[in-house]
């Protein structure tokens, strides 16, 4: 009976890590127009900033998660694009959108296409990414066995899990599942709907796979901005990256800020942060809200 309830509080915990991602508040997940100031495939990159960015939600959301950053973005001079990647055919059938469900591997090859769009009509050689959650670990398939690399100069990395999270115990919970014979079935049926939800997990091996040979890409400028209130990623340093990039602890620059996994996406300290890393050079003081 104990196992049996050990299984299915893995499979609702595992659930809800597919139901929530960057979406934010419920009211979000409703079918929306991309947020403004984002997908102008006429938009041409400017002297000041000559790479488009790309935006990548988190899983179980979708671009909308983009809403309050995209407009000062776009404002400041930037050619925003964002895809609502990953999205199993079923879901598809619900009056909302819920993205990045798919296996990861597939979706990177979703993101290869648009990337390789918005080269083509910006007239662009590379572009920076900024990703959330699985936006961050998603990019990486396509960065290190689609041969990405070479069209990426900067990776912002918001909440990034290079070494998965653990969910509050849940990876120890599945491994005290084993004996009995009752992780991999409770694991497989998540996965069936969720592909992405497993890969997310410490010690996957889509993450064991990529991290054999390091975290940071060569020639990629890696920025990672964590929380210590991150309640989805955890413990929160699995996005301290070990080997290269500037690892930013929001709560080290602005300690008033309580931001955890979601919030970080509406933060304006995370937003000057992200535009500090876009734009070194013209890098302005973190003045804390």
């Amino acid at each position: 009976m104990r196992a049996r309830t050990r299984a299915s509080f893995l499979a609702a915990a595992l659930a809800l890590v597919a139901a929530v991602g960057t979406s934010g508040p419920a009211s979000a997940f409703t079918a929306l127009p991309y947020p403004p100031g984002t997908n102008d495939f006429t938009c041409k990159p400017s002297a000041a900033h000559p790479r488009p960015v790309l935006l990548l939600e988190g899983l179980g959301g979708n671009s909308d998660a983009w809403r309050v950053f995209a407009p000062t973005l776009k404002a400041d001079g930037y050619c925003l694009f964002t895809i609502n990647y990953g999205e199993h055919p079923l879901l598809k059938l619900l009056p909302y959108a819920i993205e990045g469900v798919v296996p990861m591997e597939q979706s990177a090859k979703e993101l290869a296409a648009f990337v390789q769009r918005v080269l083509t009509a910006t007239g662009a050689a590379k572009v920076d990414i900024v990703g959330h959650s699985e936006g961050t670990v998603m990019p990486r398939w396509y960065l290190e066995r689609l041969g990405g690399a070479a069209y990426v100069q900067n990776f912002v990395a918001l909440t990034p899990l290079w070494r998965g999270s653990d969910v509050h115990g849940l990876v120890e919970l599945a491994d005290a599942l084993a004996p009995y014979g009752l992780s991999q079935p409770v694991l497989g049926l998540i996965g069936g709907m969720c592909g992405a939800c497993a890969e997310v997990l410490t010690g996957s091996d889509y993450l064991n796979t990529l991290n054999a040979d390091g975290e940071a890409i060569p020639g990629i400028e890696h920025t990672n901005i964590v929380t210590k209130y991150d309640e989805l990623v955890t413990p929160y340093t699995s996005g301290i990256m070990r080997d290269g990039g500037t690892n930013i602890v929001l709560q080290d620059v602005c300690p008033g800020d309580r931001s955890e996994h979601i919030a970080v996406a509406f933060s304006r300290n995370v937003l000057q942060l992200i535009e500090n890393a876009l734009d070194p050079e013209h890098a302005k003081p973190v003045v804390c809200s």
